[in-house]
């Protein structure tokens, strides 16, 4: 088979195409480490019981104490829908407890149990073990600037997603 020339091009033919994970091979890596990074997540918090997600509202509940539902929803960048199922997951279990906000009824504040303190070392040790996964071979520096990197991702895709929003 021989390669298309410029006179097969102009003859309408097209040129030979670009695998589509070319096109952008940051993007591609970007979701390739969070999709094994979310996997690995997934097996180490399955072994104490926790879906991905619920260490991260269970690690706002211990660091800030209780919170309004609503505050949760956004803080991990979840749906209303998906938090309730998390928070009642999270309660049968026993690490959360609901209740009515004094000051307004309709609110629900959700706070840690005592129990769920077993559980925040087990989120501890898990979040070592994972970040030890992550940049197993990478020195101080390294760590530092994969840092600076995607904090500057975040900011260009955060200011993105806002100008998006806002021309909706």
């Amino acid at each position: 088979m021989s390669m298309p020339n410029d006179a097969d091009t102009a003859a309408g033919e097209e040129p030979p195409r670009a695998r589509v994970s070319d096109v952008g091979p940051l993007s591609h890596a970007i979701f390739r480490v969070a999709r094994i990074h979310k996997l690995l997540a997934g097996q180490l918090l399955r072994e104490v019981g926790l879906h991905p997600g619920q260490e991260l509202l269970m690690m706002r509940l211990w660091d800030e104490g209780p919170q309004r539902q609503t505050d949760l929803a956004a803080v991990i960048d979840a749906d209303a829908p998906t938090v309730t199922r998390s928070v009642r997951r999270l309660e049968r279990a026993g690490f959360v407890r609901r209740s009515p906000s004094p000051q307004d009824g309709r609110v629900t504040i959700v706070e840690a149990t005592p129990a769920s303190m077993g559980l925040r070392g087990a989120v501890v040790r898990i979040w070592a073990e994972l970040e030890q996964m992550t940049a197993a071979d990478l020195g101080e520096g390294d760590r530092q600037e994969v840092l600076r990197a995607l904090g500057g991702l975040e900011r260009n895709l955060s200011a993105a997603e806002e100008a998006r929003a806002g021309g909706s």
